[in-house]
């Protein structure tokens, strides 16, 4: 953000701003209206479990893998991910751009733009994404990917340990870094997984199953389940009949992994997603398998949850 005396400074990992040089500024995003929940993510920092850092990362990193490759960016390069309303930015020089995940309204100054495609966007221009058509999360790369200072190796925003940069606030700064290559040809097609009507989700019993009564075992099988509004980045939350268990003593806390189907005292399960816990102290049910839970991510409340329950 440039403030009264003419610096320019650029978000923090913990939200602050530093001040950028001219050199680093020359390419940069402002964020003109950053949403309901605008995040940076890139594929996010596995392997620090030990250190009670969770992966973080890009919910529907299908779609944010999409956007990289469109515009030239390799795999791990940070995007924007934004939830439910989307995200405008002003361009200080001219970059390119793709839009995937949850399909949205794309205007460039004012004019309608492409929805999965590379967009050159002039340099003083609002690139604005409205709110989706369906599903939940729209991602947006820039050929150069956005260039906030890593922590851990990666620039993922963790909402539950508060790592990497805050999320968007209006009128901040995004540096953007220089492209590694031009932006190939855009597609004629590529393939994309609608947001779901029904989200199925395998699921395998374990490591805690045998907390639960036969009933709710079958319980959790059948339908009844629906996506709940309080869902986030940390986990799927669900609404429906809650599960009841054998084992009502405490349990000390242990590792969870990414999918993990936690079950609290209310007895409604919840799915882990990219930001959960590393501990927990509640039965785990059973694991959702990693590919998914972008569909998970692109669930809105109110989607109807089928478990798909194997092994036990």
């Amino acid at each position: 953000m440039t403030t009264a005396d003419g610096t320019t400074t650029a978000l923090d990992a913990d939200g602050t701003t530093t001040a950028l040089d001219a050199d680093v500024t020359a390419s940069a995003l402002d964020v003109v209206r950053a949403g309901v929940l605008t995040t940076v993510q890139d594929e996010g920092r596995p392997g620090h479990a030990h250190l009670g850092v969770p992966r973080s990362g890009a919910l529907d990193v299908h779609a944010h893998r999409l956007a990289n490759r469109l515009v030239g960016n390799p795999a791990d390069a940070a995007t924007l991910e934004t939830t439910l309303d989307g995200v405008a930015l002003r361009t200080r020089t001219a970059v390119t751009i793709a839009v995937t995940g949850a399909p949205a309204p794309v205007r460039i100054g004012g004019r309608p733009a492409p929805w999965g495609a590379p967009v050159r966007v002039p340099a003083g221009e609002v690139l604005d994404v409205g709110r989706p058509t369906a599903g939940l999360r729209t991602y947006v790369a820039v050929a150069g990917g956005v260039a906030v200072e890593p922590v851990l190796g990666s620039r993922s925003t963790d909402l539950l340990s508060g790592l990497g940069p805050a999320p968007l606030t209006s009128g901040a700064v995004l540096p953007v870094g220089t492209p590694q290559r031009p932006a190939p040809p855009a597609p004629d097609a590529h393939p994309w997984q609608a947001p779901p009507h029904e989200l199925v989700l395998p699921l395998l019993l374990g490591p805690r199953h045998d907390w639960f009564t036969e009933e709710a075992l079958r319980t959790l099988a059948g339908p009844g389940y629906r996506v709940s509004p309080a869902a986030n980045r940390i986990g799927l939350r669900t609404e429906g009949p809650a599960l009841a268990r054998i084992k009502e003593n405490e349990l000390p806390s242990e590792g969870m992994v990414l999918g993990a189907v936690q079950v609290p005292p209310d007895g409604l399960p919840v799915v882990f997603l990219a930001d959960h816990p590393v501990t927990g102290g509640y039965p785990v049910i059973g694991v959702v398998p990693e590919q998914h839970l972008a569909a998970a991510a692109q669930a809105v409340p109110g989607t109807p949850v089928r478990f798909v329950v194997r092994g036990g």
